[in-house]
C-alpha cells in the first residue's frame, strides 16, 4: 500500500493571481532546489514534501503534525476547465481547492462561479487571499504572514475589514469562513489565508495549511495499491508536431506503462488503444530552455501525476472522461454509461446544451438545474450547429422560456447563427459558466416582465380624475368635459364610474390641445368623451369619477403588482371596495 500525494486545484476569477500564485510556488522551489527536486507534469506541478518541510519552517512543528505523503500535486491549467475535467464517477479527483480572490476587487463572476462548481462537486476549499502587499502601506516581504503581521500591526484593522467583506461574501454562498489562525474548527469552517503571489507572503501558510488539511482528512483516500492497473481522468486533448492526438492524463490511482492496454471515453464510443509513448516536460529549471526536445519519454508514470499519452486513435478522445488500464468489458459499459449520463437527450422540454468538454458539459448542467430549475433536452459536447437550433425551436410554442441554446466555450456554426435568427431562439455563448446562468436568468426576468406588460394593457388600469369646474364642451351624445388625472392611467375604451357607483359610459376619445391621444396619465388635463354621460345627470363637475373594473381582473392585477406604483395598488384597492360597496346595496354595475 502507498500513499499517493494530494490534488490540488488552483480556481479563481480571470486576473486574480492564480497562475502568478503557481509561478511563485514553482519561482520558489527553483530557488530552494537543494531541498528538493521540483517534477513539473502535464498540467500540473508536483511538490515534494522535503521541500514544503523547507519552506514552511516551524510551522509544521506549531501545529503539531509530519506529513506521510510525498508531497502536494498542484494542477496549473488555470480556471475551472481543469477542475471540471477532473471528475470522477460525478465527482471531483481533486482533494483540496484553494479558491485565489484579490483582497483589493473581492468575489467577481468567476469567484461566484469557481464557488458554485467546488459546492457541485462536494470538494473542501481554503481560500488565498491574494494581493496583500497591494493593502495601503503595507509592507510585504516573503515568508510568513503571522510574522510580517507583527510588522504591520498598525494596518490590522483595515486588513480585517478587507477580509470580513469575503467571510459576509462566503456566508451568502452557505459557507462559515474565518481567517486561518483564528479557526475553531477546519472541518465547518473555510480558511482564508492572507498571502501575496508577488512577493511570497503567506506561502509558508498556505502550504502548510494544505498540507495539513489532507494529512487530517484525506489520509484514507490517499492511500492507494502501487501497482495496480492505472486510472486516470483526460484533463485535455491536444495536437502534438510528430505525434497526432495525443491525451493529456491526470492519474489519481496505479502505475501506467508504455503498451499497457488503454480504454478512454470518447465522443461517441469507448477508445480501446495502446500506449505509444508516455512524455513529460523536462525538469523545471530546463523549461525556459528552447533548445532540443520539449519531452522526456518514459517508460511508466505513477500515481498522482500528469503525464501526455501518445497512443494510435485518439481523434475520438473527450476531455474529462475516464481512462482505465485494464479494464473489463463491464468497466467499458460502465464508462459509456458515465458519459451518456452527462450526455442527456429526452424528451422533455428544455434548453440544448453544448460544452467543450464532458466536465464542463456536467458543471453546466448541475448549475443550471441548480440556480435556474432547468433540466436539458439535450446536452453534448461539440459546437452548436443548425440541429441544435431547430431542436429546441420546435418546443418554442410549449415554453418559449426554455427553448434557448447554451454554448460553453464552442463554436457555433454560422448556418446555426442564421437559423436561431430567423426563429428567435436565444444563444447564450461564453466562457464563464456562471455568467451564462446569469444572463438566461435576467433574460428571463425581462421576459417575464413584458408578458406581465402586455397582459396588463389588455386589462382596464385603475385610474381616478376630477371633473373640473368650467370645462364642460358638450353635455351629452357623448358628454365631452375636461379631467385631471389624479392618479393611474386614463385609456380610451374604459367603462367610467361615478362617486355613486353608477357606470356613466365609455371613454371613447381623450384629447390634450385637440389632438388625439392614447394615455393620460397623473398630473395631466385632458378631454374625455364619454358616450352615454350626461353632464347634470351622471356627471357632476369637482366630482370624482374612476375606471369600472370587472370583478375577475382584480386578481389579475393584484398578480401584477409589481408593474403598479403603491399609489396605483391603493387606487386599486379603492375602486374594489367600491365597486364591492354598490354590489352589496343592489345597484347594478354592468
Amino acid at each position: 500500500m502507498k500513499v499517493r500525494q494530494p490534488i490540488v486545484t488552483v480556481l479563481g476569477h480571470v486576473d486574480h493571481g492564480k497562475t502568478k500564485l503557481l509561478d511563485r510556488i514553482r519561482g520558489t522551489a527553483v530557488a530552494e532546489k537543494e531541498a528538493g527536486a521540483i517534477t513539473q507534469h502535464i498540467g500540473a506541478t508536483s511538490m515534494p514534501i522535503d521541500l514544503i518541510e523547507r519552506i514552511s519552517g516551524t510551522l509544521m512543528k506549531k501545529f503539531g503534525f509530519a506529513p506521510k505523503f510525498p508531497g502536494l500535486l498542484f494542477i496549473d491549467t488555470p480556471g475551472h476547465a481543469a477542475f471540471t475535467s477532473l471528475r470522477e464517477r460525478g465527482g471531483s479527483i481533486a482533494d483540496l481547492a484553494v479558491l485565489v480572490v484579490d483582497l483589493t476587487q473581492g468575489f467577481q463572476p468567476q469567484t461566484l462561479e469557481a464557488i458554485s462548481i467546488l459546492k457541485a462537486f462536494k470538494t473542501p476549499f481554503v481560500v488565498a487571499a491574494n494581493k496583500i502587499d497591494l493593502l495601503q502601506g503595507w509592507k510585504s516581504t516573503e515568508g510568513s504572514f503571522s510574522e510580517n503581521l507583527k510588522r504591520n500591526e498598525g494596518l490590522a484593522a483595515m486588513l480585517d475589514e478587507k477580509i470580513y467583506i469575503l467571510v459576509g461574501k462566503l456566508h451568502e454562498q452557505g459557507f462559515q469562513s474565518e481567517r486561518f489562525d483564528r479557526c475553531t474548527d477546519f472541518k465547518t469552517q473555510i480558511p482564508i489565508i492572507p498571502i501575496s503571489a508577488k512577493t511570497g507572503e503567506g506561502l509558508p501558510e498556505l502550504l502548510t495549511l494544505l498540507t495539513g488539511l489532507s494529512q487530517k482528512f484525506f489520509e484514507k483516500k490517499l492511500s492507494i495499491e502501487e501497482e495496480e492497473p492505472a486510472k486516470g481522468t483526460i484533463l485535455e486533448v491536444k495536437e502534438e508536431k510528430g505525434l497526432g492526438k495525443t491525451v493529456d492524463v491526470i492519474l489519481y490511482s496505479g502505475v501506467l506503462k508504455v503498451n499497457d492496454k488503454i480504454v478512454l471515453g470518447g465522443k461517441n464510443k469507448v477508445v480501446e488503444t495502446k500506449v505509444r509513448a508516455l512524455l513529460m516536460p523536462k525538469p523545471l529549471q530546463e523549461i525556459r530552455d528552447s533548445s532540443g526536445e520539449r519531452f522526456l519519454n518514459v517508460r511508466e508514470v505513477h500515481a498522482a501525476a500528469g503525464v501526455k499519452v501518445a497512443a494510435p486513435g485518439l481523434e475520438e478522445a473527450l476531455a474529462g472522461s475516464p481512462l482505465l488500464v485494464e479494464a473489463t468489458g463491464e468497466e467499458n459499459a460502465a464508462i459509456e454509461k458515465e458519459i451518456a449520463s452527462v450526455k442527456q437527450k429526452s424528451n422533455i422540454t428544455g434548453p440544448v446544451l453544448k460544452a467543450d468538454t464532458l466536465g464542463s458539459l456536467e458543471a453546466m448542467v448541475v448549475l443550471l438545474e441548480k440556480e435556474s430549475g432547468l433540466k436539458p433536452k439535450k446536452a453534448d459536447v461539440g459546437e452548436v450547429t443548425r440541429h441544435d437550433v431547430m431542436e429546441v425551436a420546435a418546443q418554442k410554442e410549449t415554453d418559449y422560456l426554455k427553448a434557448v441554446v447554451f454554448a460553453f466555450n464552442v463554436q457555433i456554426e454560422d448556418s446555426a447563427k442564421q437559423e436561431a435568427e430567423r426563429q428567435g431562439i436565444p444563444i447564450f455563448s461564453g466562457n464563464v459558466i456562471y455568467k451564462l446562468v446569469e444572463d438566461y436568468a435576467e433574460w428571463v426576468k425581462q421576459q417575464q416582465e413584458k408578458d406581465k406588460k402586455n397582459a396588463l394593457s389588455r386589462l382596464t388600469l385603475p385610474v381616478k380624475m376630477r371633473f373640473m369646474h368650467g370645462f364642460v364642451f358638450r353635455h351629452s351624445k357623448p358628454a365631452v368635459v375636461g379631467v385631471k388625472v389624479l392618479e393611474g392611467k386614463l385609456r380610451p375604451g374604459i367603462k367610467v364610474l361615478n362617486e355613486k357607483g353608477s357606470i356613466v359610459g365609455k371613454v371613447s376619445v381623450i384629447q390634450m390641445q385637440g389632438k388625439g391621444i392614447d394615455e393620460a396619465i397623473k398630473g395631466q388635463e385632458v378631454a374625455v368623451s364619454i358616450d352615454k354621460g350626461v353632464v347634470g345627470r351622471n356627471l357632476e363637475e369637482n366630482k370624482l369619477l374612476y375606471s369600472f373594473i370587472p370583478e375577475q381582473q382584480f386578481g389579475e392585477l393584484a398578480g401584477m403588482q409589481k408593474l403598479l406604483n403603491v399609489d396605483e395598488q391603493e387606487l386599486l384597492e379603492e375602486i374594489h371596495k367600491l365597486e364591492k360597496k354598490i354590489s352589496k346595496n343592489g345597484e347594478d354595475n354592468q
